[in-house]
């Protein structure tokens, strides 16, 4: 089975492979490589549906090339926590953050969360994460106000009076949280329209539907997140 980075050609069998329909699998076993190669080649270029070879190997040149710039040198360049290897983690960054792309999370967005959510602290400062991610403060600011609007990201300060970005370890909570908040308030704004379009017209009717549908949805991801957050904070009985 061969190894190092795919070739091109690799890749245009690949985006082949993805056009009929094939499992991933089947697509390893056509190139001779292993299954979870294909998947990282995949969902960290568009995934299935957005696949495409030149523009994944184009992609994969350019990080590589980005890389070799923000890799230091000399005995700190080797050392990783936990004996981590530094390229397993960084190619496992670049998966999850495609994985909150993928979901909806804008790219700046779910590479500042990605790079958080990975670290052990959970913590980092504004010009960490510009130095981590090769980007301006500015671009850091805004991604971290918008996942702090999506409960996703906190602010705080450490004994230096040094703004940190945290994420917390309940932090899916707060987000489907904060997510049930804002539809519950649109299941208000829907239902002032009845009042406003005439109770029994088609549009309050469409409306009123909008409301109870909503509502119903809001009610059981609060319920959900409450149920579950409780379940993961009590220890597993090993009786």
């Amino acid at each position: 089975m061969p190894g190092g980075r795919l070739t091109q050609q690799e890749r245009q069998q690949i985006a082949l492979g993805l056009a009929d329909g094939l499992a991933y699998a089947e697509i390893a076993r056509r190139v001779d490589r292993p299954t979870s190669t294909i998947t990282r080649e995949v969902m960290r270029n568009g995934g299935p549906t957005a696949y495409r070879a030149d523009l994944a190997h184009r992609a994969t040149e350019h990080r590589a090339h980005r890389r070799r710039q923000a890799t230091p040198r000399g005995p700190q360049a080797s050392r990783q926590a936990h004996g981590r290897d530094p390229e397993a983690v960084r190619e496992y960054e670049e998966i999850f953050t495609t994985v909150l792309i993928q979901s909806g999370t804008p790219k700046m967005m779910g590479r500042v969360l990605a790079c958080l959510t990975i670290t052990d602290s959970g913590s980092m400062s504004a010009a960490e994460l510009a130095e981590r991610l090769q980007v301006s403060p500015a671009s850091i600011s805004k991604a971290v106000a918008y996942l702090e609007s999506q409960g996703l990201v906190r602010r705080e300060r450490d004994e230096r009076r040094r703004e940190r970005y945290v994420v917390d370890d309940d932090v899916w909570y707060q987000s489907m949280m904060a997510s049930a908040r804002g539809t519950a308030h649109l299941v208000e704004i829907a239902r002032q329209g009845v009042g406003v379009l005439g109770p029994g017209t088609q549009a309050a009717v469409r409306m009123e539907n909008i409301a109870r549908f909503l509502d119903f949805v809001s009610e059981s991801i609060a319920r959900a997140a409450e149920q579950a957050r409780e379940v993961l904070r009590t220890p597993p009985d090993h009786r």
